[in-house]
């Protein structure tokens, strides 16, 4: 089931939406009606599109949410808004959006528009080299892509080497070999790094406390992601969000 985030101030509309995603048996991850609880959710939740309205508590903060998602993530995202002018649609288009729908909205548009956006995502996934690939995509066996989407999924659980191996044909040392020579890191390795990126997104974004980041992103406390971040990023997750205030 496909997850979905909503980001509308306006109640009454997020509600609607909520509604036509869930009679297409979308899962709607949350609904958010400002910008740092945005970024705080796709940190956290991953979801597989965002429906972003452009004006958000009266600013266009919308439009810096679709280029946060452009630049920094591989989510596809859909602008709802009422705005149709010729500067919107220039700012808009410059960071790539998935669709536009507008204001007031038929259910076949939104369902349109985020049928065309999945078919379009997966197309371009397909194509494309994930950034920890060691060898081009269509060399990565089906096998090791899935344990890979799994745990893109499940980053937040506690994942163990043997259940791991165990979605593949393989004992676990062959398992880790394979996870390597594929994607360029070990399972351990590839996991750590994408909790990192995940807690990045949070420290900037956000000013969720750290001892909540480490829980969101499953470690058992402060000190166990403060050293993996340390580790990973090669500075304290303080210095790091220190630069972005």
């Amino acid at each position: 089931m496909k997850n979905i985030l909503i980001v509308e101030d306006e109640l009454i509309i997020a509600k609607d939406l909520e509604r036509i995603l869930r009679n297409q048996n979308w899962n709607v991850s949350g609904i958010c009606t400002h910008a740092a609880e945005a970024y705080q959710k796709i940190g956290t939740l991953s979801p597989d599109l965002v429906l972003i309205d452009i004006i958000l508590k009266g600013r266009k903060e919308g439009i810096d949410i679709g280029r946060f998602l452009a630049d920094s993530t591989e989510i596809p995202f859909i602008y709802v808004t009422s705005f149709t002018d010729r500067a919107t649609i220039d700012e808009v288009t410059s960071t790539t959006p998935a669709g536009y729908v507008v204001k007031p909205f038929r259910t076949a548009d939104v369902v349109t528009a985020i049928e065309v956006a999945f078919a379009a995502h997966n197309k371009k996934r397909k194509a494309s080299i994930p950034k920890h690939v060691a060898v081009p995509l269509e060399e990565v066996p089906i096998k090791i892509r899935r344990v890979a989407e799994y745990i893109h999924e499940n980053f937040d659980k506690r994942l163990k080497i043997d259940f791991l191996a165990g979605m593949t044909p393989w004992n676990p040392h062959h398992f880790i070999r394979n996870f390597k020579k594929y994607l360029g890191d070990t399972p351990y390795q590839y996991v750590l790094k994408y909790k990192m990126g995940k807690a990045k997104i949070l420290l900037e974004k956000t000013q969720m406390p750290i001892s909540k980041i480490a829980a969101e992103l499953g470690f058992s406390n402060h000190s166990s992601f403060s050293t993996a971040f340390l580790k990973i990023e090669k500075r304290t997750a303080e210095s790091y969000r220190r630069t972005f205030q």
